[in-house]
């Protein structure tokens, strides 16, 4: 169970770490200019808000103008306490985030991007940003995640009965309508900030509207758990919803944003990706080889130089005696195994980036694919059989971690909202 809270797919995407001024990192000192807020002792100064709203702007194409920044920055202003929060909460119950979890996260938010491995260490430095803001940032999300599990102990992991009772709903509901949406909750905590947090939302959603990715502001400013998906929270009831968000999204067609929503709280921002009717969906499972050959060094600066070229010429030429899944493996075993020849059974639905999806779907039966160049190596792929079949209702497993997420999103708010109150926190204007 405790996986799945870890797995982050377009999780704290690439704006994220544009964005990632982490409240983790060392207090600020007393000398920066114009301390914003005192958090239990730690600063934050108006520095580390004017620094995360131009990476934001930055990250999501906004214009880095003063009244860009000065619209933006009460709010970040806020995210920043709050984040200051976890972690001193972090810290408080000694958990230690393992570095492999923090590269398993790195990973994720290059491969939601389209990014190879290592691209985004070089992009980060490329604009000047240090890497050990995204290490930071990810240590703070990541961290949280444990706290949570920490406080709901036991009582996290649904019974028998609470899976059994959700999947006689589900059943009692196929060929009802659901929604495919994506989410940005901008919170008021004070009843005097309602009209700040409001006024943020609309900067928010005129960027949305005029191309900003919606993934990127989510994972940087909804306060939301489904932040660490992009905002993206699958296909929902309407049942699920606050009633104010369920009439909106009853009416919005695919891809449009709403307006701010208010609800007990703050604010919402949706965005419609889509509708189906449950249980008449189709899903298709491939079942597939692969070869990589990884290069003796990496490729830089985006060129492909002699001694990769070599590689990717080869491979190229030993893919034309292969033509069915057991030459695949024959040609795996051959270059040493760097990778397993059979990655297991493959949902079409989960592939990305979209173009491998696209290039899953439609390469035909037996036949390899053109290379698949990485900057540690180069690959070719075989497609042994593809299966459509209807999706059934989820697996135990998936109730089971459906569940968990609900439990950890309202914990987490309210174990948030104990934290505010229990601190010391000063405010000065951002």
């Amino acid at each position: 169970m405790k996986q799945f809270l870890r797995v982050m797919t377009g999780a704290a995407l690439f704006g994220a770490t544009l964005a990632g001024i982490a409240a983790a990192s060392s207090p600020a000192s007393a000398q920066d200019a114009n301390i914003v807020a005192v958090v239990n002792g730690q600063l934050i100064t108006n520095n580390d808000v004017q620094n995360r709203a131009r990476l934001l702007a930055l990250s999501t194409g906004m214009p880095q103008t003063p009244d860009i920044i000065t619209r933006m920055s009460p709010q970040i202003a806020r995210e920043l306490i709050d984040q200051t929060l976890q972690m001193q909460e972090i810290n408080k119950r000694n958990i230690v985030v393992p570095e492999a979890d923090i590269l398993n996260a790195v990973g994720h938010i290059e491969q939601g991007n389209n990014m190879q491995p290592g691209e985004l260490r070089a992009k980060l430095q490329s604009i000047g940003i240090n890497f050990q803001t995204l290490i930071n940032q990810l240590r703070t999300e990541i961290g949280w995640q444990d706290v949570l599990h920490q406080v709901l102990g036991p009582a996290l992991k649904p019974t028998p009965g609470d899976i059994a009772a959700e999947k006689k709903a589900l059943k009692s509901r196929i060929g009802s309508t659901q929604y495919h949406l994506a989410e940005i909750f901008i919170p008021v905590t004070d009843p005097q900030d309602d009209q700040t947090a409001q006024d943020f939302a609309n900067t928010v959603i005129k960027q949305l509207r005029a191309g900003a990715p919606f993934p990127i502001v989510a994972a940087q400013f909804s306060q939301a758990d489904s932040a660490l998906s992009g905002g993206d929270i699958g296909f929902t009831a309407l049942r699920q919803l606050d009633p104010s968000v369920a009439a909106v999204v009853q009416t919005m067609p695919a891809g449009a944003i709403s307006n701010p929503i208010r609800v007990p709280g703050g604010y919402y921002i949706v965005q419609m990706q889509g509708t189906h009717t449950l249980g008449s969906d189709m899903t298709t499972m491939i079942s597939m080889r692969q070869v990589f050959v990884p290069y003796s060094s990496p490729i830089t600066n985006g060129q492909v130089g002699p001694a990769q070229a070599a590689i990717i010429t080869k491979l190229v030429n030993d893919g034309h005696s292969v033509h069915s899944c057991p030459d695949m493996e024959a040609l795996n075993a051959k270059y040493g195994t760097p990778r397993p020849a059979d990655p297991g059974p493959v949902n079409l639905s989960g592939v990305t980036p979209p173009a491998f999806q696209a290039m899953l779907a439609n390469l035909p039966l037996n036949q390899v694919s053109p290379p698949l160049v990485a900057l540690d190596g180069a690959s070719i792929v075989i497609v042994c059989l593809r299966e459509s079949s209807p999706v059934g209702l989820p697996s135990d497993d998936a109730i089971a971690n459906a569940i968990i997420q609900q439990r950890i999103q309202l914990e987490s708010q309210q174990l948030l909202d104990n934290l505010r109150h229990r601190s010391i926190i000063t405010q000065n204007g951002a």
